[in-house]
């Protein structure tokens, strides 16, 4: 009975041991079979409790796209080359405007030369040449003339459009991209004063070779027309009108600026045809009629005179030409 007892015992610890031992899961992987403990779903000694946080991690908000600009495929700007850019080069020169070598290749001699094209035609000016400026050129034609009445050789500056056109003989040689006076006041190095370039007619009446240092920058072979104020060469010369009263010409032109336009040659400087009023040149001295001087020998008549015959010599007056007030 004693070894019944102990023997019912013992099962009874074995099969309260088996109890507590968590449960296998059986798994055939490739004929191999695996054994693994299951945890407990809950324990009888300890009840833990766990909080679990949860993060919500919201997508990134897709910026709104941004449609990019089209890219002309006719634009031609500073460091292109090649045929299209030799093709624009011989248009613009024909067109007599200053685009330097004409070896294909854009350089800032053609940018001013293409901003100069799109300000006579009112075109967008950025010196580059896109297809709108391309159009245009196809049928451009050379600009009428201004102030025919100041002579045959003359420079034009027109404000309107910042430009300068030098005639000779009447015909168009050259048009160049200017800027003129901004209109603003302006202090500088003690000089005060608004920064014009006045309408009106005048010469150029002296000039420097090279550089000029003055109060108000560095001018380059300055040709002066009006006082103070010259035509002269710059490096910034913008689309608008930005200097203190002299009309800037770009580096590469001025040296032909220089030595083209003469010493009393004639400077319209007008904003747009017809805005300035043409000088009635003076009326010339009547030229002095010739006098025969008087006759010692009386031709033979029939009859004697029943007078002396009497010569009377006029009077002539030359007077000086007028001169005429630069305004």
């Amino acid at each position: 009975m004693i070894v019944v007892s102990c023997l019912l015992i013992v099962s009874l610890v074995l099969m309260a041991i088996a109890a507590a031992q968590p449960p296998k899961v059986r798994i055939e992987v490739q004929g191999t079979v695996l054994e693994a403990a299951q945890s407990a779903a809950t324990s009888t000694t300890t009840s833990t409790t766990t909080t679990t946080s949860t993060t919500t991690t919201l997508a990134p908000v897709a910026e709104p796209a941004t449609e990019a600009a089209p890219v002309d495929p006719n634009l031609l700007q500073q460091g292109s080359s090649g045929d299209a850019v030799l093709a624009l080069q011989t248009r613009l020169s024909d067109l007599r405007f200053d685009v330097g070598a004409i070896d294909g290749s854009f350089g800032p001699a053609l940018k001013h030369a293409v901003m100069a094209f799109q300000k006579l035609n009112g075109l967008g000016r950025t010196g580059s040449a896109d297809s709108e400026t391309l159009a245009a050129l196809q049928t451009a034609s050379l600009p009428a003339p201004m102030a025919e009445w100041a002579g045959g050789t003359r420079v034009e500056v027109d404000i309107a459009t910042q430009t300068l056109r030098f005639w000779r003989d009447g015909s168009l040689v050259r048009v160049l991209s200017v800027s003129t006076g901004s209109g603003k006041r302006y202090c500088e190095n003690g000089k005060c004063g608004t920064a014009v370039t006045p309408l009106g007619t005048y010469s150029v009446t002296r000039r420097i070779s090279g550089k000029r240092v003055s109060d108000l920058g560095v001018l380059w072979n300055p040709l002066y027309f009006n006082g103070g104020i010259a035509i002269h060469g710059a490096p910034s010369v913008p689309a608008y009108a930005a200097s203190h009263g002299c009309v800037r010409v770009p580096m590469n032109s001025t040296q032909w600026v220089y030595d083209n336009v003469a010493n009393g040659v004639p400077v319209v400087v007008l904003k747009g045809p017809g805005s300035v009023t043409p000088r009635t040149p003076p009326t010339p001295a009547p030229e002095p009629v010739p006098v025969a001087p008087p006759s010692t020998t009386v031709p033979p008549t029939t009859a004697p005179p029943t007078t002396s015959p009497v010569t009377t010599v006029p009077t002539t007056t030359t007077e000086p030409p007028a001169t005429t007030t630069t305004t």
